[in-house]
């Protein structure tokens, strides 16, 4: 007779995988320091579920980090799609802000895995996705023409070193303005 349980259907398993990777984007905004095990309860599967989706701690944040940056990728266009070039890019700078926050507790994991970024098959697209935004608005005459993306990402960087525990939010707010503010084409006086 067989004693063990049936496996779990295709779906039972990609639901499950969702669940973690939720659990461990809100665990992981709270502190990079939450254990393996503190996501599995929190996601409602059991460690070895966990294990069996991602068998380290760095490839469920690669995981997560490959999601959301993707997530942020595909975000540019729709907010031009949606709003005024100046307003999709501030949008999208609230939406960047907020992945900081994740990012902030695994930063090193994903530095030292994509090799200081220099391997990160993300840097392309999410460059070509400021430069996506930044053309927008130069030619709407509302930014600055001539930006440079890299110039721009550069700025963002300092995102993910804002700790969310320390008032980060407003922190991340006040750099975002004065990032804005910065790219605004002036009209004359």
């Amino acid at each position: 007779m067989n004693t063990l349980p049936p496996k779990p259907t295709r779906k039972d398993a990609l639901d499950n995988r969702a669940r973690i990777l939720g659990a461990a984007r809100e665990a992981f905004s709270a502190s990079g320091e939450v254990s393996m095990t503190a996501i599995a309860k929190k996601a409602g599967v059991g460690i070895g579920t966990l294990y069996r989706h991602f068998p380290t701690r760095e490839a469920l944040v690669l995981e997560l980090y490959g999601h959301d940056i993707q997530g942020l990728i595909d975000l540019a266009p729709a907010m031009l799609e949606r709003y005024p070039p100046l307003l999709a890019l501030r949008h999208w700078f609230d939406q960047v802000a907020s992945y900081a926050r994740l990012k902030y507790g695994v930063a090193e994991i994903i530095h030292t895995a994509t090799n200081g970024g220099r391997d990160d098959e993300y840097y392309e697209p999410f460059l070509a996705a400021i430069a996506m935004l930044l053309e927008a608005g130069s030619a709407d005459g509302t930014l600055k023409p001539g930006l440079d993306p890299e110039d721009v990402l550069v700025q963002l960087s300092v995102l993910w070193r804002i700790d969310p525990t320390q008032g980060g939010a407003a922190r991340a707010a006040r750099v975002l303005e004065l990032l804005i503010d910065g790219l605004r084409r002036r009209t004359a006086p």
